[in-house]
């Protein structure tokens, strides 16, 4: 079979070290029943893994290339390709139940990917996911540190996550220039309080934190006033950073009123 040549375009860097594989698998501790949906096969690393311990595995993949190596080396009754931009589909359409999420995650797509992800919160079980060791440093900060940020806030107020494995990038191919991680994240509806419009909630987030260097009083300005931010016990001089995920949550519930 051709050696496949990865694709820029698709943020392809394939793993290869075995032992960094296998902790990944024994991670997600798949068994036999479960629905497992797997974002970015590629050259079927986790795949081959999986498949041992599944009746059947469910992959979404982009790259054509892979879809016709995959459907050749696997039978439809073990493994269902679907075929697209993972950012596009709707992962909730693979089952009436609970899933579980696994996945080598494009780099370059990963921030969208993770926010389009959150989406299914309440319907997965379990993500395992392996990211840039930057994006999982912001996925797990605590306020007032700089990589506490919009994705922080948003990720943590549906999940408990933490990092799992540090991945140097000796293990892929080729080599990305970057450390990577992976990151394990468990939905936990509530945990930060229940927000009665979570798309306010992004609002409210995504505006705190549109300029990192000035205060809740400038960015949140024209949405909320100093005084009703005094109400909920949260310092208007604040920046976005120095809030806690429950603080966003009453912020938004304020507005819902």
């Amino acid at each position: 079979m051709s050696k496949h040549i990865p694709r820029k375009r698709f943020g392809q860097n394939f793993l290869q070290d075995q032992k960094v594989i296998e902790d990944i698998v024994d991670a997600v501790g798949a068994r036999r029943d479960d629905v497992v949906i797997e974002i970015g096969p590629g050259l079927g690393a986790l795949t081959k893994p999986l498949l041992q311990r599944l009746d059947h595995l469910h992959v979404a993949e982009i790259d054509r290339d892979i879809i016709s190596r995959l459907k050749r080396e696997y039978p439809p009754e073990r493994l269902t390709i679907h075929e697209g931009d993972a950012l596009a589909f709707d992962f909730g359409s693979v089952t009436a139940g609970k899933f579980k999420l696994v996945g080598n995650l494009p780099y370059n797509i990963s921030t969208p990917l993770l926010f389009h992800l959150a989406c299914y919160g309440e319907r997965v079980t379990d993500m395992h996911f392996m990211l840039q060791k930057e994006v999982v440093d912001r996925m797990v900060a605590v306020p007032g540190t700089p990589d506490y940020g919009r994705l922080t806030v948003m990720l943590q107020y549906r999940f408990d996550m933490e990092q799992i494995l540090l991945v140097p990038p000796g293990s892929f191919y080729p080599p990305p220039k970057v450390d990577s991680a992976v990151v394990r994240m468990i939905p936990v509806p509530g945990r930060c309080g229940i927000a009665r419009d979570e798309e306010l909630l992004e609002q409210v987030v995504a505006q705190a934190f549109a300029q990192r260097r000035k205060t809740l009083r400038n960015n949140l300005k024209g949405m909320i006033g100093e005084e009703r931010l005094a109400a909920l016990g949260i310092d208007a001089g604040l920046r976005a950073e120095n809030l806690s995920v429950a603080q966003y949550v009453a912020i938004a519930n304020a507005l819902a009123g």
